[in-house]
């Protein structure tokens, strides 16, 4: 399983989330800052009111996969910050891509594909 870069950190959480612009659908709240690194990084925040930890670590798992998969359409340098809303708690693969797809077209983040 390939690693990538994420946000840990919550002094990192807080900076993306006063200075970051964000944009929100029916269930995904991101945050998107730029940084002074070479590579994206992001970050997930899944609440407990979303469900017991098995419905949060799946959820984190598709979000996950949504951006492992897209990574290398990324602009470089930014931190990515995704919350997760509760209507999310049942959604499927599809519908968590559709909506970050779209979150991340809202903030300019996707570079056009030839």
């Amino acid at each position: 399983m390939k690693n990538f870069n994420s946000i840990k950190k919550n002094s990192e959480f807080q900076n993306v989330y006063k200075n970051g612009k964000s944009y929100v659908n029916r269930n995904l709240i991101m945050y998107v800052i730029n940084n002074n690194q070479k590579t994206s990084r992001i970050g997930i925040s899944v609440s407990k009111k979303v469900g017991n930890s098995v419905v949060r670590h799946r959820l984190t798992r598709l979000l996950r996969e949504c951006y492992r998969l897209n990574e290398d359409r990324f602009h470089k340098c930014v931190d990515i910050v995704v919350v997760v809303r509760v209507n999310a708690a049942d959604i499927s693969y599809e519908e968590m891509l559709s909506s970050f797809l779209h979150l991340c077209k809202l903030h300019n983040i996707l570079e056009k594909m030839v």
